[in-house]
C-alpha cells in the first residue's frame, strides 16, 4: 500500500500481472466502488465491465476465489466460474491473459499463477 488515506491508498498490482501501467493504478475507494458496481450480493458478476481498470479488480476478486497450489481440472474451472459470470470461457480466457492464472498447454488443468 502507498498511501494512509482510502481515497489516496492504492490497491496494488498483482505480483503476476504480465504488465504493470497505469490500468493498475486503483485506490481502495475505487476498488470498493468498482465491486459493489459489478458485484452483485451472491458475488456473481452482473455485466463484465469494459474499462481495463475495472476489469483487472474484477478478474482479481474472481481469482481470489480459487486456493494457490491447487491444480484445477477444465470442468472444475468451468462449474466455478459458471456460478460467478454466464460467459464463462470469456474469464477464463482472461484470468489466463491477464496473469492470474497458469493452464496446461492441453487446457486440461489450471492453477493460480504464484
Amino acid at each position: 500500500m502507498r498511501s494512509e488515506n482510502n481515497a489516496t491508498e492504492f490497491y496494488d498490482a498483482h505480483k503476476t500481472a504480465t504488465m504493470v501501467d497505469d490500468r493498475y493504478d486503483v485506490t481502495i475507494e475505487e476498488k470498493t466502488k468498482i465491486l459493489s458496481r459489478y458485484f452483485d450480493k451472491s458475488g456473481a458478476v452482473k455485466q463484465f465491465p469494459s474499462k481495463e481498470k475495472a476489469k483487472i479488480v474484477v478478474l482479481r476478486e474472481i481469482a481470489a476465489k480459487f486456493l494457490p497450489g491447487v491444480h484445477y481440472s477444465e470442468i472444475e474451472i468451468n462449474n466455478a466460474l459458471k456460478e460467478i459470470y454466464h460467459d464463462f470461457p470469456y474469464i477464463r480466457r482472461l484470468l489466463i491473459e491477464y496473469g492470474f492464472f497458469c493452464r496446461t498447454d492441453s487446457g486440461s488443468e489450471y492453477w493460480l499463477k504464484e
